[in-house]
């Protein structure tokens, strides 16, 4: 359905020292203690790069082509059923890199995968998306950022 890129051995190459930030009581507000870490300046950077690579973003395991679970892909079938323009989209396969993986959840202080990001804000999970595929907020917020396949013009008579 889309074909974009996977997060790629950059992320990784920019993540190698881990220089910890101060800890703060919001960024641990869902994480378990196993899971709770500090997020280097490098890997914040990095997923802060990879939010900007396009208006709609989507940290998931697998890839739109291929998700490797049903969360993934449920939001993917969501984002394709919005019309959600695949050049104004980006995937990136957590399961590539550990590094993304523990990082994402920290970034967004969101425990789960997926993770969609729409103009660089955080949306939500796949629950969330649901949710807003059902009650119609997702549509206007897609229609409202201008990331949906423009509608093509009605021809004027119907094709033979």
């Amino acid at each position: 359905m889309f074909s974009r890129t996977v997060f790629s051995s950059a992320f990784r190459a920019t993540t190698r020292a881990v220089r910890p930030l101060p800890a703060t009581a919001s960024a641990t507000r869902f994480l378990t203690p196993l899971q709770i870490r500090l997020l280097s300046q490098e890997t914040r950077a990095a997923i802060d790069k990879a939010v900007a690579t396009s208006p709609v973003v989507l940290f998931m395991k697998g890839t739109p082509e291929t998700p490797q679970c049903g969360f993934s892909r449920a939001s993917i079938q969501i984002l394709g059923m919005q019309g959600v323009d695949p050049e104004k989209f980006t995937a990136f396969n957590v399961l590539e890199d550990n590094e993304l993986r523990q990082g994402i959840k920290e970034y967004s202080e969101w425990p789960t995968i997926p993770q969609l990001y729409v103009d660089k804000e955080f949306i939500g999970g796949c629950d969330i998306l649901m949710s807003m595929h059902q009650d119609g907020s997702l549509a206007k917020l897609l229609e409202n950022k201008h990331v949906l396949v423009p509608a093509e013009e009605t021809p004027s008579e119907p094709p033979k």
